[in-house]
């Protein structure tokens, strides 16, 4: 659950003197603003986990609605779902909602609401290749971490060059698991209930309520 979180963060540094780099940090700086300016966003996406010497290959999908610091998030199971100041995991097979406090002012904590400004620290960027999906074109943009322990070695973001939405993040680590997350869809400013991304304990009665803090 962690390692996707991240990899939803990174989904949608600054560093950099080169005139490549430069073009990069403009182009993530435009994918930025634009996502920024939504009142909400809607992503339905594919998560695929390889680690060939493992014999790893897990697939599966989810969704995550943002607005705002407030998101729900649905995979492998579970949903989490941040008010703005509570964070519930909810696991309908263990039935059990575990209940937290904000912690995202640690900097090791990366969450779905942090996705659009993630790549501003902490990486040196440079343009990649240039690849036509289905008659789109998507530009790729390198991001190598600035930390010499970091246990990611690159990732590689691939922007839709027309709509400037995140289509594809392959995230390898330096222990040879590549993770790759890959947009299915993105909606911008869609209905939601104004209740959405509050928590009613009703709903949970027959439910372990776990409170961490």
């Amino acid at each position: 659950m962690k390692q996707i979180i991240i990899v939803l963060a990174l989904l949608i540094t600054s560093v950099g003197f080169s005139q490549d780099s430069k073009k990069a940090e403009a182009l993530l700086n435009e994918v930025y603003d634009k996502v920024s300016a939504y009142d909400n966003i809607s992503i339905d996406f594919k998560y695929v986990l390889e680690n060939t010497s493992e014999n790893i290959n897990q697939e599966t999908r989810g969704d995550v609605i943002m607005q705002g610091d407030k998101y729900l998030l649905n995979i492998l199971g579970v949903t989490r779902m941040f008010d703005g100041e509570k964070l519930y995991s909810i696991s309908p097979e263990d039935e059990e909602v575990t209940i937290s406090s904000d912690n995202s002012d640690d900097e090791n904590t990366i969450t779905p609401s942090k996705m659009m400004s993630f790549y501003k620290d902490g990486y040196a960027y440079e343009m990649d290749i240039i690849q036509n999906v289905k008659g789109r074109k998507i530009q790729f943009v390198k991001l190598n971490p600035i930390d010499t322990n970091s246990e990611i070695k690159e990732v590689l973001l691939g922007i839709d060059a027309k709509t400037k939405h995140i289509y594809r993040l392959i995230e390898i680590g330096k222990n040879g698991t590549k993770t790759i997350l890959t947009v299915n869809s993105f909606k911008t400013n869609e209905p939601i209930s104004k209740t959405l991304f509050t928590f009613d304990k009703n709903k949970y009665k027959n439910y372990y309520i776990n409170k961490l803090d």
